[in-house]
């Protein structure tokens, strides 16, 4: 097998349909737990794809993210999040995002624009994603790499279970900061 070897392409000159790579890809999320520290969890089962023809020509992104794979290193945690006080998983068993617009903010920085929907309540979000760059892989497979992050109001999705402390504050912050590190294969 030969190394990876990394590529110069630019982001405006990507062309073709790339496929997460869910085993090298995380989905996550972190916010505030007893308003004193974070939890961090992610979706484990993951996919999606990517499509763009030159200078991101009629780029498109979709991803669905499995409800029942949250994780946050915590069995009863995941149950709960699982449960009908967050995400419902039995009723709705997918959260997915489809991009409505895709750009270039400059040489290292791609803006998605898109409709996340969660427990059937779509509604739009920005993340701007930096380009780590492409590669080919010791396999032949020619990989790119992005990583984003943009900050979501649970409640906004019907995400509204809380519990109050006896300090005055909450146990489940409103806000979320999704966290995505992606890596894409070529498929096309």
């Amino acid at each position: 097998m030969s190394e990876t070897t990394a590529t110069a392409t630019a982001l405006t000159d990507l062309d073709g349909t790339y496929a997460i790579d869910a085993s090298h890809s995380r989905v996550g999320f972190s916010t505030r737990h007893a308003m004193v520290t974070k939890v961090r969890g992610a979706f484990n089962e993951v996919e999606g794809t990517a499509t763009t023809g030159p200078d991101l020509q009629d780029a498109s992104v979709q991803v669905t993210m499995q409800v029942a794979s949250v994780d946050t290193r915590s069995a009863d945690r995941d149950g709960h999040l699982k449960s009908a006080d967050f995400f419902d998983a039995e009723t709705y068993p997918t959260i997915t995002f489809a991009s409505t617009e895709v750009s270039a903010v400059d040489a290292e920085t791609l803006r998605v624009t898109g409709d996340l929907t969660i427990k059937d309540v779509t509604r739009p979000v920005t993340v701007d994603f930096e380009y780590a760059g492409a590669a080919t892989d010791p396999f032949g497979n020619q990989r790119i790499g992005f990583e984003g992050s943009t900050v979501v109001n649970r409640k906004d999705f019907g995400l509204t279970w809380n519990a109050t402390l006896e300090t005055g504050g909450v146990l489940v912050a409103d806000k979320v900061t999704l966290e995505f590190e992606i890596s894409a294969i070529k498929s096309a």
